[in-house]
């Protein structure tokens, strides 16, 4: 399993900007066992938006992903994702850290023949074209995935890929589509069903950010033979681990908890995500959507303001040992950090002693593994000098089983500390927000009106500061 050390939260280590970590369980311990309850008796229920609990049983899922994936075996040069948001970046974490570094940059060989991987999560025409000036459409099979099947920016990077690929392909183009929406409607299901694509079903009641272990993430991971036999395997063991209602036992409750009161006692509103892995180097992008969309709310259930619950903020080490360290120890002290720690990477490197009479030969014979738990040592006893609070998650090392550990274990912590923010978790009103603005000004039928109101408002705030 993996592991939370919550040493550095201490007071007895840190002083005052800590937590009595023991008085802290015990004055919490029945309102987080009647948190873990209430999540597990209404994840069956419809409306709550608890489903994500269940996707590690869905065993049919599973059964149909990995057919799909034998199915199409050694046709496809390129796996093309298109997605933003939830729809992509699980996949896009989850694959960066378990397929062999520089994945798209091997040989076929080296991939063991499975295709090269592109998440395209944005719409930077740059970026769109320069893929699209690299790929061989032929070769290519596209996943485009919108539950919605209305999403702007997926749906027109669809739009652009099928209009070139049915000029490459003629009506073959479809046998080089994917579609991952809603089981019966919307425009991509609308589409799939006339066109004859292949379909899966983004599952009711799960949302984007908490989709990662349906067709959503599981169909592109197959597809490059990522092992989800031992993810579902991960996810099943982390789940009966978190449904233990003792919070000593139970570290999603416990890491709720305490980024809990250390926002709402101690004034640490950042919650920074430091792994010290370049093969998690998604895992904070991820992480931050996750608690971002699921926690900053303005209301709570109650109907009273709040604004409040640590933004998320992400790193990685080394790295950033070099650029963000000096601001997280002698900056505001409004942070909460986490490190990811890595017990056994795949691989180990000895640095040759080559400059021995040299300020740099104390390096030579050591490996840099060693090098690198040095650094996450110092930075987390450096905070510890300066008082800053640090914890750390300790993976055993990186693979199928105990990635899917840390993202199930993340997903609960966030229901878990939305209900002690009291709000809802699994809403997003000011995304939605933001995307009627968008389709406003992309004339969509139905905005006619918002979009006036809009192009007045910019206008007026323009005349305010006198640029027009």
């Amino acid at each position: 399993m993996i592991k939370l050390d919550y040493t550095n939260i201490s007071q007895k280590v840190i002083g005052e900007q800590g937590l009595d970590i023991n008085q802290a369980f015990n004055d919490y311990s029945i309102r987080i066992q009647e948190i873990i309850t209430n999540l597990n008796m209404n994840k069956d229920k419809p409306g709550f938006w608890l489903q994500w609990m269940n996707l590690g049983y869905r065993e049919e899922t599973v059964w149909y992903v990995k057919e799909f994936a034998a199915m199409v075996d050694g046709r496809f040069d390129n796996i093309l994702v298109l997605g933003i948001g939830g729809s992509s970046l699980g996949g896009l974490a989850l694959s960066e850290a378990l397929l062999k570094p520089w994945w798209n940059l091997l040989d076929k060989e080296q991939r063991d023949n499975f295709p090269r991987i592109f998440f395209l999560d944005n719409i930077d025409p740059d970026e769109i074209s320069g893929l699209l000036n690299i790929l061989d459409l032929k070769k290519t099979l596209v996943n485009v995935i919108t539950k919605s099947g209305s999403t702007a920016e997926t749906m027109a990077q669809f739009m652009i890929i099928k209009d070139r690929m049915h000029k490459l392909l003629g009506d073959d183009y479809r046998k080089n589509i994917v579609a991952t929406t809603d089981k019966q409607t919307g425009i991509l299901r609308q589409l799939a069903n006339e066109e004859g694509y292949k379909t899966f079903v983004v599952p009711d009641d799960v949302g984007g950010r908490f989709s990662v272990f349906s067709a959503v993430g599981l169909l592109p991971l197959a597809l490059v033979g990522i092992d989800i036999d031992e993810i579902i395997r991960g996810i099943k063991i982390m789940d009966l681990t978190l449904k233990n209602t003792d919070i000593r036992k139970n570290i999603a409750a416990q890491n709720a908890l305490i980024h809990f009161l250390m926002d709402t006692q101690k004034g640490k509103h950042i919650s920074v995500m430091m792994p010290y892995s370049s093969r998690l180097k998604y895992f904070p992008d991820w992480y931050a959507q996750l608690w971002a969309e699921s926690l900053g709310k303005a209301y709570n259930k109650n109907g009273d303001r709040i604004e409040n619950a640590p933004t998320p903020l992400k790193a990685k080490g080394a790295t950033d040992q070099y650029s963000q360290m000096q601001m997280f120890n002698e900056g505001r002290s409004d942070k909460i950090i986490t490190f990811i720690r890595i017990e056994r990477f795949e691989n180990e490197l000895t640095i040759p002693n080559i400059f021995e009479y040299t300020g740099v030969n104390y390096l030579g014979g050591k490996s840099i593994n060693r090098l690198m738990n040095a650094e996450i040592d110092a930075a987390s006893v450096t905070l510890c000098d300066y008082k800053r609070p640090n914890l750390t998650v300790i993976l055993p090392k990186i693979n199928e089983y105990y990635l899917a550990q840390l993202f199930y274990l993340y997903e609960v912590q966030t229901a878990i500390a939305g209900e002690l923010y009291n709000i809802d978790a699994f809403s997003q009103p000011a995304v939605e927000h933001s995307k009627d603005y968008t389709y406003a000004l992309m004339d969509r039928l139905g905005y006619e009106e918002s979009a006036n109101e809009l192009r007045e408002k910019i206008t007026k705030n323009k005349e305010v500061i006198g640029l027009n």
